[in-house]
């Protein structure tokens, strides 16, 4: 499967972008989907994920309440809802799939995403 993020861009604290992601390929085998970012000269870090169907979602403590993953598989969109962006927010955000269990096995770990997209850039100017 291969993820492909849009959207994206330069955003002034407090905005509330939407980033989409479609995925293509063998989809169908799809255990959950995730949303991470790589601030500059930080590590990347877990988002938000969310278990193929929708039928649980994952927050990072750091955008619990503002951000909100969702999925549309008639479409094989993923979306990241971010309200109330702040300068932190600042990332490369990359959402990638797995085909492995995410409800027993943490559902943020980043080596356990196999398929990643090449991420698109957020900047929050203040």
């Amino acid at each position: 499967v291969q993820p492909v993020e849009s959207g994206g861009g330069s955003v002034q604290a407090g905005g509330s972008p939407r980033l989409p992601c479609s995925y293509y390929g063998y989809v169908y085998s799809i255990y959950c989907m995730g949303w991470f970012r790589q601030a500059p000269g930080k590590e990347r870090e877990g988002v938000a994920a969310i278990v193929a169907g929708g039928a649980s979602t994952y927050y990072a403590d750091s955008v619990k309440g503002r951000f909100t993953i969702s999925q549309d598989d008639t479409k094989n969109m993923l979306y990241l809802q971010m309200n109330s962006l702040e300068p932190e927010d600042t990332a490369m955000y990359s959402c990638a799939a797995r085909y492995s269990d995410c409800v027993s096995a943490s559902p943020l770990t980043i080596s356990e995403y196999a398929y990643w997209g090449r991420g698109t850039q957020v900047t929050v100017s203040s």
